[in-house]
């Protein structure tokens, strides 16, 4: 829990100056500015609290982008402005890129703000359109109840993860970068903005053997994500929660082979998560050098997976495991409905 006094809401123009220092109230200051610099007034701050679950704070659970857009939100309600979710992604990408100097996209704050119950939130990151695929196994009764057939394990390996002292996450940004520039340079397409998205994949397909091997790891990682997020579009479409689940679990594959974020730890858990009882697939959640992995799971197998993602994981990693509160270690979720204010 960490408690905020944000009475008067002071003009802040320049972004933190030093990236050691970035606490959560930067994240209010950060939503601040980002709503100064979008040309909204401000007559009135905010006094209130945060709160979350014990431990699970900085996890790779996308908590930044949940604090920032709560201190967004909770500043629009006490000044009277009517935001949409869409501009708020954008306000909250400016918190974290601008004035706090990470590299992270819309992907977080895209699913925290427009997330519907029982939909797949189907993204174009570049455009920052979005549609909504039905599950389609889900009957009309299931959906007015709220009942899904699966659920979600969230799986904690005892690794606190902090993005402004662990720049693993914004050196893979400026390696994909670096291919999308080799690659565009390559096929005479050197004007355009150096994004993967940029590089046709039939041209990736043509050159991608120029790429240095760590490049080559990383483009490889971003156009099969490309894929399998077709794919997976397709089978929620179905109802084909085994095939969703599959490509989940390849993703989380990539990240460990062509990406390279993971750690000793996080693939342990992994790979854990992918035996247990009626698990359908599993990847790292957020950035994943460190923190938590996540998992599909049968609904009528959930807490059987997680009593066995808990024994097997104490078993591997016993003395991470001891540090980490028993009703912490696996949490048995479910999907909602995006953010608002209550």
């Amino acid at each position: 829990m960490c408690f905020i006094t944000f009475n008067r809401v002071d003009d802040l123009q320049k972004p933190i100056e030093n990236p050691e220092n970035i606490n959560w109230e930067s994240y209010a200051r950060g939503a601040v500015y980002a709503l100064q610099n979008f040309g909204y007034e401000l007559k009135k701050g905010i006094i209130g609290y945060i709160s979350g679950v014990k431990g699970l704070d900085s996890s790779g659970l996308s908590s930044s982008a949940a604090v920032g857009i709560a201190y967004l939100m909770a500043l629009e309600n006490v000044n009277g402005l009517v935001i949409s979710p869409v501009d708020n992604i954008q306000l909250d990408k400016s918190i974290e890129n601008k004035y706090l100097g990470l590299e992270n996209g819309i992907l977080d704050p895209s699913a925290i703000l427009l997330s519907r119950h029982g939909y797949l939130t189907f993204m174009d990151c570049k455009t920052a359109s979005h549609s909504y695929v039905y599950f389609s196994e889900l009957s009309k009764s299931q959906q007015c109840q709220g009942q899904l057939p699966f659920k979600i394990l969230l799986a904690f390996s005892g690794l606190q993860h902090n993005l402004p002292k662990k720049r693993g996450y914004n050196t893979r940004v400026f390696e994909c970068k670096d291919a999308a520039r080799a690659l565009l340079c390559a096929t005479g397409c050197e004007d355009a903005s150096c994004i993967l998205r940029n590089v046709d994949p039939a041209m990736y397909e043509a050159q991608k053997c120029i790429l240095e091997e760590n490049l080559a790891r990383r483009a490889e990682h971003y156009f099969s994500e490309m894929k399998r997020v077709v794919k997976g579009r397709d089978a929620w479409a179905r109802g084909n929660l085994h095939e969703f689940g599959q490509l989940i679990s390849a993703s989380g594959r990539s990240s460990i082979l062509n990406y390279e974020c993971g750690s000793k730890e996080m693939i342990q858990l992994y790979e854990i998560l992918l035996k247990a009882p009626g698990v359908l697939g599993a990847r790292f959640s957020g950035a994943g050098f460190r923190g938590c992995c996540l998992a599909i799971v049968e609904s009528d197998h959930a807490e059987a997976a997680a009593a066995y993602v808990r024994a097997e994981y104490e078993k591997a990693q016993p003395e991470l495991v001891s540090k980490i509160p028993a009703d912490r270690r696996v949490l048995v979720c479910e999907p909602g409905d995006g953010a608002r204010v209550i």
